[in-house]
């Protein structure tokens, strides 16, 4: 492994390390409710409605190798499920509680 690739992966290493302790914040993101509530119908919203749109698509796309295997339920639940409930059964602003009962985001099945 050459000189330059080494530095470049120890670089990532540090440079990701901290992102682990933000992802366990329940905080606002920006520090203000309204910003965040504005950044999650503005910016949030519509990407979740993308990945549940390419999620369903490469479920569709997947029957074929997850029937047999008996696996087609997991695959729907990971690639259509979690990112519905993300998009749509969670109140404005908050990033990492969805439905009535405020259960953290993709934890519904565990």
């Amino acid at each position: 492994m050459s000189k330059k690739l080494k530095a470049f992966l120890i670089a990532l290493i540090f440079a990701v390390t901290p992102l682990s302790a933000t992802a366990e914040n329940n905080e606002p993101v920006t520090g203000d409710k309204a910003t965040d509530m504005v950044v999650d119908l503005v910016v949030v919203r519509p990407l979740g409605l993308a990945a549940t749109i390419i999620g369903t698509v490469l479920t569709v796309v997947a029957l074929p190798f997850t029937l047999p295997g008996g696996n087609a339920g997991a695959s729907a639940q990971e690639m259509i499920v979690r990112p519905a409930e993300y998009t749509f059964n969670r109140p404005l602003g908050e990033f990492h509680r969805c439905g009535a009962d405020r259960h953290p985001c993709g934890m519904t099945d565990r």
